[in-house]
């Protein structure tokens, strides 16, 4: 089984590797995406942008501040009102001790405000420290931001009142690709996982391999 993990693990980083590839390093990766298939992630070599963000207290806290205190497993996602993205923070507790025991932090950044992260920490129990991106600073730097349809925008309101917020000047929501970047203190993206497919998320014992073998 044991075996069957690395040949699994090793043919993933292979395909998530080459995931994206073929973009060029020139890209403006600050520019929204017209849709999640468009987005142009940075790549694995390439450094983390400092990015503003707030804790879910609503402090000011730059990215740079908080990576340069320890190698870190950052997870973009959309939501606490999106289930995808609470299962996958919820699985996170499964390797939570491992990542530690490497030497890692766990930091989750959403477009949500910290008067909404604040809730989804009473809800539900994360190993990892939320982070508020409501500016998109974050979203911007790391080009995984693309504009959500208005019909889409709607649907969500209309059907689930949730209030997609994370707009930009065109006054259209944004919602960043669901991703998984490991970093060194440095900022230097290490391992990147970017899928436009919001129901598809990296797995806990592939992330944690990636951690592993990203050291």
């Amino acid at each position: 089984m044991r075996n069957q993990i690395k040949i699994t693990f090793g043919s993933a980083l292979l395909l998530l590797s080459s995931l994206f590839s073929i973009a060029s390093f020139a890209l403006d990766r600050t520019i929204i995406a017209d849709a999640a298939n468009n987005v142009t992630p940075l790549l694995v070599g390439q450094t983390a942008p400092n990015s503003k963000l707030q804790t879910a207290d609503g402090a000011p806290v730059s990215l740079q501040a908080l990576i340069m205190q320890k190698p870190s497993v950052l997870i973009f996602y959309r939501g606490g009102w999106c289930p995808y993205c609470n299962r996958q923070l919820a699985g996170l507790q499964d390797i939570e001790n491992a990542l530690d025991a490497l030497g890692y932090q766990i930091l989750a950044i959403s477009p949500e405000t910290p008067a909404q992260l604040q809730a989804q920490k009473l809800q539900s129990k994360f190993s990892a420290q939320l982070l508020s991106d409501s500016k998109l600073n974050a979203i911007r730097g790391f080009g995984i931001g693309y504009y959500v349809a208005d019909e889409t925008t709607a649907k969500y309101k209309s059907k689930k009142n949730i209030d997609l917020n994370a707009s930009d000047t065109s006054g259209k929501a944004v919602l960043p690709a669901p991703a998984v970047f490991i970093l060194d203190e440095q900022g230097r993206i290490k391992f990147s996982y970017v899928n436009p497919d919001f129901k598809q998320r990296l797995a806990p014992e592939l992330l944690y391999q990636a951690a592993k073998y990203s050291l």
